[in-house]
């Protein structure tokens, strides 16, 4: 089964671990990563998604990134639109997408202890969703 996997380039230390537990998952769930895209940040996935659903033969799509808590609302605001059109992508095409944002408003000590388990859960969503 093939899938890709997006990941955002800002908070890349934290985005390489993201990848290497997405990409685990990945094996153990039988996946093959045919695609794997960066982005600048999470309201690029969108386009991405839809890029990467049009031009690839994918089973579905794990989204991974970051909406860190900041001193407006403007992350707030990014999360809900961004999570918006990832689920209407999701119905437009009929492709899971597994969801592996952590926040928005992610307050810094509350990344790390996320990382393995939003991007495994975002795995296991395509996983059970195909399946």
């Amino acid at each position: 089964m093939k899938i890709g996997i997006i990941c955002t380039s800002f908070h890349k230390e934290e985005m390489e671990k993201m990848l290497h537990y997405a990409t685990e998952e990945s094996i153990s769930n039988g996946f093959e990563i045919a695609v794997l895209k960066w982005v600048p940040g999470v309201m690029e996935i969108p386009l991405t998604i839809d890029r990467m659903i049009t031009e690839n033969n994918l089973e579905g799509i794990v989204t991974l990134g970051i909406i860190e808590e900041g001193e407006t609302q403007h992350g707030l605001v990014m999360g809900h639109v961004v999570i918006n059109s990832i689920i209407n992508l999701q119905l437009e095409y009929n492709i899971p997408i597994g969801l592996g944002i952590i926040g928005p408003g992610a307050k810094k000590e509350h990344i790390a202890p996320r990382l393995e388990s939003h991007s495994r859960a975002a795995v296991n969503a395509i996983y059970r969703m195909i399946n």
